[in-house]
């Protein structure tokens, strides 16, 4: 945690990087009011589970990057969709649902963390597409490329954002669990499974099982102050080093942005940004997986016209000078002082260079995946298609497979994208690099 610190403090100080946005925590403390929980050996899930809650929110509450927000701050039923929907209106960047287990046997006990599980995805996908629409997609979308997004087959590429998720899920999942372990709890490791309040949620999100209330010792651990502390700083650190992470990544998009934005005030470039945010770890080292380099094309503002200019004739005045002139009888040197004017000769006048009108050049691609996240290439191969390109377009990361000026070409590449999986990809047209609608390049073809 030091090393990311100080590279963040590093970066900002050298690039003069805006201000880093507060990362949002929302904290579920499940179940309440007229629904208790499990009951094991008399212990009550819905206390426990509050309690353990509202430390954590204390503890992060003390980092200046973090806003927590809670579900619930008091014993009340809230239904699970309305849990959900607390974190997606406000644009959470990663929901925490904390729970106690039970089991039939005794016996049963330590800490597991869950994640949504395979079964689930398809309807958290459709959950996506409603709640992401904004953050995908720029206004104006159908009119501006002819896109449709109540159209199934026009939707971008949420399933690879849904991949990210999860993955973000388990690298949050795997943090929290070595913090159980180093609270001396039973690692129950982290787990998949369908739970609903996971489904309705479109960030990266968990469930997290304390503990058995059903097995006598945990139970009265996790019912004391001493043990809901425990419990409750381990959670804590586990989401204070996964927004150090983020806030890392955040660093270097703001930036390869700046750097971006810097170059092609003169021509087309190309900005290499290095990812970091790998959050499988090497089981070995424990650190993150090696660094991949992105490129991130730019495009250019447009020339403007040469203006008509005429330098006006300067006068320059010599400072006085010694000259001196030698007088041979005496050896010696006498001095005078001479002011010399030196008028330049007028300038001709400056005739503007022609502005030379460049030809439109009409290019099509096939848009695979939008997000205003980086979708690193640590987690996704693009399901083997190869030369995919990233624009950086107002805000958002766009990725495009098979650049081509001629629409049967692209509509080729568009099958072969659909082949490979990505069933929502789409063609879009682009004049001198600028957007326009299919419509009108085929017409200016």
């Amino acid at each position: 945690m030091c090393f990311v610190m100080f590279l963040t403090l590093f970066i900002s100080n050298h690039f003069e990087v805006d201000a880093q946005k507060k990362y949002t925590v929302v904290l579920d403390a499940g179940h309440g009011g007229k629904d208790p929980g499990n009951l094991g050996n008399g212990y009550q899930e819905k206390k426990i589970a509050l309690k353990v809650v509202l430390e954590v929110g204390k503890q992060l509450k003390k980092n200046k990057d973090i806003n927590v927000i809670y579900t619930r701050n008091k014993d009340v039923f809230i239904e699970l969709h309305n849990r959900a929907k607390i974190a997606n209106d406000n644009k959470a960047d990663l929901f925490v649902s904390i729970h106690c287990d039970s089991y039939t046997n005794p016996k049963a006990h330590g800490a597991g963390t869950f994640v949504l599980g395979l079964s689930g995805n398809k309807q958290n996908l459709e959950i996506a597409k409603r709640e992401n629409a904004v953050i995908l997609l720029e206004d104006n979308y159908k009119q501006n490329y002819d896109y449709d997004p109540n159209s199934p087959e026009s939707v971008i590429s949420l399933s690879m954002l849904q991949e990210q998720n999860l993955d973000e899920s388990l690298a949050f999942a795997d943090l929290v669990q070595d913090n159980f372990s180093s609270a001396k709890r039973f690692d129950r490791s982290v787990k998949q499974d369908n739970f609903l309040v996971l489904r309705e949620t479109v960030m990266p999100s968990v469930l997290i099982e304390l503990g058995f209330l059903t097995n006598k010792a945990e139970g009265s651990f996790l019912n004391s102050s001493t043990g809901q502390l425990r419990m409750a700083s381990a959670i804590a650190r586990g989401i204070e080093k996964y927004i150090e992470r983020l806030k890392l990544n955040t660093v270097q998009e703001q930036i390869a942005a700046k750097k971006a934005e810097e170059k092609s005030k003169e021509t087309n470039v190309v900005a290499t940004v290095e990812r970091t945010r790998s959050y499988k770890r090497d089981t070995t080292s424990q650190k993150l997986l090696d660094k991949k380099d992105f490129s991130i094309v730019v495009s250019a503002p447009k020339k403007e016209k040469v203006e008509e200019t005429i330098k006006a004739p300067e006068i320059k005045e010599v400072v006085k000078e010694k000259i001196k002139e030698e007088t041979p009888k005496e050896n010696t040197t006498t001095q005078k002082d001479t002011t010399v004017k030196v008028e330049e000769p007028k300038p001709e006048k400056v005739e503007p260079k022609p502005v030379v009108n460049q030809p439109e050049k009409i290019e099509f691609k096939v848009q695979i995946a939008a997000s205003k996240r980086y979708l690193s290439q640590d987690n996704f191969n693009f399901k083997g298609l190869e030369n995919v390109e990233v624009l950086v377009i107002d805000e958002y990361y766009k990725y495009y497979y098979g650049s081509s000026e001629s629409f049967a070409k692209v509509k080729e590449a568009l099958e072969e994208a659909k082949k490979a999986g990505h069933n929502d990809a789409f063609i879009v047209a682009f004049s001198n690099g600028t957007k326009i609608s299919i419509r009108e390049a085929l017409k200016k073809q």
